[in-house]
């Protein structure tokens, strides 16, 4: 005798088979959310409290990047400008202009300019500007072409896909010391060939384990 109909039996299959696809799926799902723009932060363009563009600082006056940015080649932090940095130039330019106002007070009342984090990597991740810097990985290479950017964004995914793939095979990425923080930079002869070079030169590790990054 047949207790249950062949409707319930059907539904009680679907049921099962909507089981089995949300146990897979879900996780899947949410391991692909991960790696959005949407987490990530990737390509979202940050309001800042200075109007700071980076492609008449970079192109037009010529700064470099380690000038504002100084902390990125002996500290895991790159840091930010302090306002005393940017009154070098500006207290002798453009120092009545009304997009400098916060920069003035910030001076006046001694408190740091409120910037705003362009690219994020969550806590549990460990990342050291310097090293990279050293071992001779330009700032492009995670940054992009800042000297493009009227406000800056983030350029890479920094997953930890991203990340490996890099440290994986490095030499693609590397380049000399003094062309570290060159925009649109090119090397004289194949890169294959200068970043085998470079490796070798600065005894570049490929660490993938993962206490690398996680510590």
């Amino acid at each position: 005798m047949q207790i249950f109909s062949q409707s319930a039996d059907a539904f009680a299959r679907l049921a099962l088979a909507a089981c089995a696809v949300l146990a897979i799926g879900t996780p899947a799902f949410l391991m692909w959310w991960v790696t959005t723009p949407y987490v990530t932060g990737q390509f979202y363009q940050t309001a800042q409290p200075v109007p700071f563009d980076h492609r008449h600082h970079v192109v037009d006056d010529g700064i470099d990047c380690l000038y504002c940015h100084v902390d990125a080649a002996h500290s895991p932090h790159a840091g930010v400008p302090p306002t005393e940095l940017c009154l070098n130039c500006h207290s002798q330019i453009w120092d009545h202009s009304p997009a400098l106002a916060l920069v003035w007070r910030s001076r006046l009342e001694d408190r740091p300019i409120p910037w705003r984090r362009v690219t994020f990597l969550p806590d549990f991740v460990f990342f050291n500007h310097a090293i990279h810097v050293r071992k001779g990985v330009g700032c492009e290479t995670c940054h992009g072409r800042v000297d493009e950017m009227a406000r800056v964004y983030q350029v890479a995914p920094l997953t930890m896909g991203w990340c490996l793939d890099c440290h994986r095979d490095p030499a693609p990425h590397l380049r000399p010391e003094d062309a570290v923080t060159v925009m649109g930079y090119a090397p004289a002869r194949p890169q294959a060939v200068v970043g085998r070079e470079l490796l070798q030169q600065y005894h570049v590790r490929s660490i993938t384990n993962c206490s690398g990054c996680h510590r």
